[in-house]
């Protein structure tokens, strides 16, 4: 009895269908707010007592007192967003409004006035039946969670605000050149301006893995920006070979979805520097699952010594540093950058590929975030042990190669993603 109290006093309105419905849009479920709307005067209409009552229905609001009338042009929304989207390649998308503040406080006044706690939102059911108008116009599906593309509506202008998802691809890339970082970086100086110092390019390096893969993808794309999560990163003079290392490619506001990433992987590929594979379509939580993966890593080391050490010493060194937690404080390289505390890791397995006088080879697999470069000429006392201080004799990385990223099996092919 005490929703029929309030329904009788929200009868004495002057509310459109729309606005009636909404206030009790909790309490049934199955029927449009307008159709809920619409029943409740009849309702209310055949519950009174006298014949003559029962004729009278409430009439609609000729113009509402709480939206004005705003559900007329729902019809014009819908067309001016689908004018909008009719730009852009993409999926399925959602709707998203703005309403005038004053039509928002009306509605929360009369909430509180009628003491309700059923009601919905204005801004919710404009959002719902223009998106389901949208539909029909564009067959495009609506997705509530993670749609390519948002289309916000200013219902004050009746202008349309496009926001759209970033696109996120996949793949594997090798570096063949010392000489590049995996990122772009800014000059020092004068932090990506230009000046002098890094001849007016704004940048340390001429380029580097994320730009030699993010320039040609976000062309094809049509996007703004790029930014390129690789699960960890080598260093500038080091190579990464193998079958390369997982990273994700974020491309910001791309206008286009459907692109024949073949095409774009050969246009990449023709990089002296950098090659790439496995490039396809995935989802955000990929960035997720590379950046906290702890992959083991295989490199390849060419050393040089200050001595010359024999064969029969060094594989015994070796071999007693097999399978050996070593002790890293933060590399003095690194220091200014990254908080000084001593990491744990394993030598998992190590190797002499070869040993020629002062220079040797060797194939070394650690755990991922173990200094191969401060393993083998301690830092300074920084990492124990150290092969520098087991062999007795000052060690130098010469040249270092990942060989292998030792990510799961399959986690390149068993990705869900919403289109090939």
């Amino acid at each position: 009895m005490e929703v029929l109290k309030k329904v009788e006093k929200a009868l004495e309105k002057d509310l459109c269908d729309h606005c009636l419905g909404r206030l009790f849009a909790q309490l049934g479920h199955g029927v449009t707010n307008e159709e809920r709307g619409k029943a409740l005067r009849i309702v209310h209409a055949m519950m009174e007592t006298t014949e003559e009552k029962r004729e009278n229905v409430p009439e609609e609001a000729g113009t509402c007192e709480t939206c004005e009338n705003l559900f007329d042009e729902l019809n014009k929304f819908a067309e001016l967003v689908s004018e909008e989207l009719n730009k852009f390649e993409f999926e399925d998308f959602l709707v998203g409004s703005r309403i005038d503040p004053e039509i928002e406080e009306r509605e929360e006044k009369l909430w509180t006035e009628l003491n309700l706690n059923t009601a919905e939102q204005i801004k919710s059911e404009i959002n719902r039946e223009v998106g389901k108008k949208i539909q029909e116009m564009i067959d495009k599906e609506v997705d509530l969670e993670k749609p390519d593309i948002k289309a916000i509506i200013d219902t004050r202008f009746d202008s349309i605000e496009i926001e759209i998802s970033p696109l996120f691809i996949y793949g594997r890339y090798k570096k063949l050149d010392r000489n590049i970082p995996q990122t772009r970086w800014p000059c020092k100086r004068c932090r990506g301006k230009g000046c002098e110092k890094c001849d007016g390019t704004g940048k340390m390096y001429e380029t580097s893995v994320e730009e030699i893969i993010g320039d040609p993808l976000v062309k094809a794309f049509s996007g703004d920006d790029f930014t390129l999560h690789g699960m960890g990163r080598e260093d500038i003079d080091a190579k990464m070979l193998g079958d390369g290392r997982p990273f994700v490619l974020e491309i910001k506001n791309p206008k286009k979805r459907y692109k024949d990433l073949e095409k774009s992987e050969e246009k990449i590929n023709k990089s002296d520097a950098v090659k790439v594979s496995s490039l396809r379509v995935t989802e955000r939580e990929k960035v997720i699952e590379i950046k906290q993966a702890r992959s083991d890593k295989s490199y390849k080391v060419k050393m040089g010594m200050k001595e010359a050490v024999d064969r029969t010493k060094f594989k015994k060194v070796l071999d007693e540093l097999r399978c050996k937690d070593i002790s890293q404080k933060t590399p003095s390289r690194v220091s200014h950058r990254r908080s000084d505390k001593v990491r744990k890791r394993r030598i998992k397995e190590i190797g002499l590929l070869s040993l020629d006088n002062k220079e040797a080879i060797l194939k070394i697999t650690s755990e991922a975030g173990t200094y191969i470069k401060e393993f083998i000429h301690g830092d300074d006392g920084r990492t124990q042990p150290n092969l520098s201080d087991e062999l007795s004799t000052r060690c130098e990385v010469k040249e270092l190669d990942v060989l292998k990223i030792h990510y799961p099996e399959g986690c390149d092919q068993d990705e869900k993603v919403k289109r090939n």
